[in-house]
């Protein structure tokens, strides 16, 4: 392991370690792009926990959502249902339990249609609106809404694990791979802060994997679950793949916030502080400003930067960054800035830092300086 850059063989590796850091934590939370491999991985986790018709593992992944399957009755096309697999124990006690009460309140958070179970047939109908005669008018959801109402089924099924109910007292861990991934920022936000809290409330007696490669909704979920400290029961990674060899790479993020441009700011901050600032480091601040100019609403970076009584449009450090910032500059080949520049550099960046408020925890000698 060098620099929280741990290397797996493969994902049964992966998914070894994932369950042995869960015994000092309580949650993990995993981000990783399309195609590494986040569903196999939730399935490898799985399959260790399988011993003849055993299991210890309740999970919300792309087979979760295999459950269920549409009828859209082609040969009348009236009557359009999602049907359940009865075979499966994730709808262990459906009936007993009375789902519907569970899953209504929950769905009624994100959506404005109804449902029914018809625990006979094993299948779910939709409506909005009923008819003259008073019953349900059919119809079918979008794609993003029928995610959204198995995610609440699959809520209320954790719900019970948590609550310690008898059809679900096999659940020693839950693992939810890309919840969001239909969804719209609000309702990831929403989905996000909502599946912390439930997580909080089984308060380790279930442990939990949680992998997506939403960085918004990583970011919300690092923020709801983390605490500082020795004790801090979330372990954050970073996985990758190496697809040429099939190697896999789970970096540790620390305490570093996963959100792109405070994990720069934080690595601008810690070149400042150990004097240690090269060339490149212009690009980083440029695309910083940027990036705040753009959702403050400013048609220019050159906004975010402080001016100075004598140099009332910001003209010399606009400049300074316009032409520091389109050098050929290497990150395998740095060269440090001259001395001159070091100190336009830490003066733009400690004003920056003084007109757009962050985390002081993150940055705390950053923070002294701007109120010096």
């Amino acid at each position: 392991m060098s620099n929280g850059l741990t290397a797996f063989p493969d994902l049964n590796a992966v998914a070894t370690h994932l369950r042995d850091k869960l015994t000092e934590k309580n949650y993990i939370l995993l981000f990783a792009y399309n195609g590494t491999g986040k569903t196999r991985l939730s399935m490898e986790f799985r399959g260790i926990g399988k011993n003849g018709e055993e299991r210890d593992t309740l999970y919300f992944n792309a087979y979760t959502e295999d459950l269920f399957h549409w009828d859209n009755d082609l040969e009348n096309d009236a009557r359009r249902v999602l049907r359940l697999n009865r075979n499966s124990r994730f709808f262990g006690g459906l009936q007993e339990l009375e789902m519907e009460s569970r899953i209504g309140p929950l769905l009624a958070r994100y959506a404005d249609f109804n449902f029914l179970i018809d625990y006979a047939e094993w299948e779910v109908t939709f409506f909005r609106d009923y008819d003259e005669s008073g019953d349900p008018v059919p119809i079918k959801v979008s794609r993003g809404e029928e995610n959204i109402f198995v995610w609440c089924f699959f809520l209320a099924v954790a719900q019970l694990a948590i609550d310690g109910q008898e059809a679900y007292a096999w659940v020693k861990y839950i693992y939810s791979d890309d919840p969001i991934s239909s969804l719209d920022d609000n309702n990831a936000i929403a989905v996000a802060a909502h599946l912390a809290g439930l997580l909080k409330e089984a308060n380790g007696k279930i442990k939990t994997v949680i992998s997506t490669h939403h960085a918004l909704f990583f970011n919300v979920m690092w923020n709801a679950l983390s605490e500082r400290g020795k004790n801090n029961p979330l372990q954050p990674y970073f996985l990758s793949c190496d697809k040429g060899v099939g190697d896999y790479t789970m970096r540790y993020n620390g305490e570093t916030p996963f959100f792109h441009h405070v994990a720069l700011l934080k690595q601008l901050h810690d070149a400042v502080e150990a004097d240690q600032l090269y060339t490149y480091h212009f690009n980083v601040l440029r695309s910083i400003l940027e990036k705040t100019a753009t959702f403050h609403g400013f048609p220019n970076f050159s906004a975010c930067i402080k001016q100075d009584s004598d140099d009332e449009d910001g003209v010399l450090h606009a400049r300074l960054i316009n032409v520091l910032s389109h050098g050929n500059y290497s990150l395998f080949e740095p060269r440090e800035m001259l001395e001159e520049n070091k100190q336009y550099f830490r003066k733009i960046l400690t004003d920056f830092m003084a007109n757009y408020r962050f985390n002081p925890e993150l940055f705390p000698e950053m923070n002294q300086e701007a109120s010096a």
